[in-house]
């Protein structure tokens, strides 16, 4: 999914008091008619066990969400939604959620693969990594492709640079970090310098931004030096793998003094992705480019003729960490979305009896061979 920019706003926040949480003409247009019968508009700010707290004109209020609790975990109302709310009653109840312009969303840890939706209607996806251990570029790959898929724009951060103070070294890193994340600002911050916190904070300013991240990474240090004060709680990582505890348990959205939108995760153990093939085509944009090339368009990239992707890996062009991690997210996205295409699911059970009767073979030609 290509990122497109939030709607231009002509509403300001002195005349609409939900203008700083992102609301403008386009979503009023698409409230309306919920305003015809009596609801009033208001964003998720939080939500936790059945209920959800929405920032309206009148500030923020407890809503129960029974109407907006369907079966489908990816339907479910998330932070940065915007709900339609009774105006009055106790308790008041979410009606309804507005079509999502973006949506982030991961694979569940669970043995049923359930799609998990973390942030609705985000702009900047800030993928905050800390350098308080040597970057994880994997994971930061893994990051990306769901960042690209949901539609949000991605952002790499690389907080705690204070702890690289030789610029060499920090160098080498960052470059470590772009060549993981073509087509991607990636930014070095220090929270307790200030050191690119001003870039940061440009960047935030416009639109709803989501800080994701393990534990550890430093996002709740971030967000309270974007927010000015001390709001969410901050722990010490462990320094033996800059890994922390979980001090953010819920996902909050939180309106920036500078303008714009935060909302903070908690750390994520797992990111699993979830139908993210476009988004791991953006990520290896240089990948897809070679294979263009190849002799043969359904190429495995494997030990086909003509294969340009495996010249460039001969050439020296291409790392091998990048092809590998190209391939292996490339699989773990086909089995989740095998798991609900029955097509699919019949393509690679046809694909793997085909590779163990060609293994069979060639074990069979290697014994006449030595006979």
């Amino acid at each position: 999914m290509s990122f497109s920019a939030s709607p231009s706003s002509s509403l300001s926040s002195s005349s609409v008091p939900l203008a700083p949480f992102g609301w403008d003409d386009a979503w009023q247009a698409e409230f309306a008619p919920y305003a015809a019968q009596g609801l009033v508009p208001g964003r998720v700010v939080r939500v936790d066990r059945g209920q959800c707290d929405v920032m309206t004109a009148d500030g923020v209020v407890r809503a129960d969400t029974a109407f907006v609790t369907p079966h489908d975990p990816l339907r479910v109302i998330c932070t940065g939604d915007w709900a339609a709310v009774e105006a009055a009653g106790n308790p008041r109840y979410v009606k309804a959620y507005l079509p999502r312009r973006t949506a982030f969303v991961r694979s569940t840890s669970s043995k049923r693969s359930e799609g998990q939706i973390l942030a609705a209607n985000v702009d900047h996806a800030i993928i905050a990594v800390s350098l308080a251990v040597d970057p994880d570029l994997g994971r930061i790959e893994r990051f990306l492709a769901l960042a690209w898929e949901s539609g949000a724009r991605p952002l790499v951060v690389l907080t705690k640079a204070d702890l690289i103070p030789d610029p060499a070294s920090l160098g080498y890193l960052v470059q470590d970090v772009e060549t993981a994340a073509p087509g991607v600002q990636v930014l070095t911050v220090s929270s307790r310098t200030g050191a690119g916190m001003d870039v940061l904070a440009d960047v935030v300013g416009g639109g709803t931004s989501v800080l994701l991240g393990i534990s550890g990474a430093g996002k709740s240090t971030l967000a309270n030096a974007l927010l000015g004060e001390d709001v969410m709680e901050v722990q010490e990582a462990r320094e033996v793998d800059g890994k922390g505890r979980h001090t953010t348990t819920t996902r909050n959205l939180l309106a920036l003094p500078g303008g714009g939108v935060l909302i903070d995760t908690p750390g994520l153990r797992g990111v699993g992705l979830w139908d993210a093939e476009v988004g791991v085509g953006q990520v290896f944009s240089e990948i897809e480019d070679y294979a263009g090339r190849c002799r043969f368009h359904d190429c495995a990239h494997e030990a086909e003729p003509g294969c340009a992707v495996l010249a460039a890996l001969d050439a020296g062009d291409l790392a091998e960490r990048r092809l590998d991690s190209y391939r292996k997210l490339l699989r773990e996205n086909q089995r989740i979305v095998a798991k609900t295409d029955a097509r699919l699911r019949s393509e690679i059970r046809r694909e793997g009896r085909l590779r163990m009767a060609e293994g069979r073979a060639n074990y069979a030609a290697k014994r006449r061979g030595r006979a």
